[in-house]
């Protein structure tokens, strides 16, 4: 889509790509921090200078790796089985399946929903956007499920906030460490059943079924 750095012509596009997947790669093994110009060059085998001509400097860069870590997250929705009459279960595959992406990349989550680097925030028509396709995924399956007039973008809204703050929360303590004499188990696996039942919860206080 086009954003304030413009859009990028076909013959270039190829190029794009292959910034945009040494980006990602420098994303995932270095993290935020070590996502720069220099590195995302030095990893698609090119000069700084082709970098800023692709993407107009760093933030254009950022700005279009932002978009690409959501198209990423919705191709992954969009791969789910197909609704079936379990809208619960269904609900619920989206919501493991949304705390699993955010577990491959912690780096790739905080681009997206954090502020990592400081002195970039994205595009504002860019961060709508981008928002709105993959909540209105998550409103096809909670729309199934909801009470009759109820408002559907507002539970929607809700269990959001239930499921990227379980997840959010995860990644915080994961990145720092188990808390001494929490309730949950320094282990792998402690978190997905706490987190399962947290957003079950708010689906059965939401009335969704």
């Amino acid at each position: 889509m086009a954003t304030r750095h413009g859009t990028v012509r076909p013959a270039q596009q190829h190029l794009k790509e292959r910034f945009l997947d040494a980006a990602l790669r420098v994303l995932v093994d270095d993290g935020v921090t070590g996502l720069t110009v220099r590195s995302v060059a030095e990893a698609a085998g090119a000069s700084t200078i082709a970098v800023y001509t692709r993407f107009g400097g760093r933030s254009g860069l950022l700005d279009t790796l932002y978009e690409r870590t959501f198209d990423l997250l919705r191709e992954t929705l969009v791969a789910l089985p197909p609704l079936s009459s379990d809208c619960e279960g269904d609900i619920l595959a989206f919501a493991m399946t949304y705390r699993r992406f955010a577990l491959e990349s912690p780096a790739r989550y905080a681009l997206m929903f954090e502020r990592p680097v400081t002195d970039f925030s994205p595009d504002p028509s860019l961060r709508v956007a981008v928002l709105e396709r993959i909540f209105a995924l998550l409103v096809k399956r909670v729309e199934r499920a909801s009470p009759p007039g109820a408002d559907d973008v507002k539970l929607s809204y809700l269990l959001w906030t239930a499921m990227h703050g379980l997840v959010s929360n995860e990644l915080t303590q994961q990145a720092r460490g188990p808390i001494p004499g929490w309730f949950l188990r320094p282990t792998e696996d402690a978190n997905e059943p706490v987190y399962l039942e947290g957003v079950s919860a708010m689906i059965a206080g939401l009335n969704l079924r």
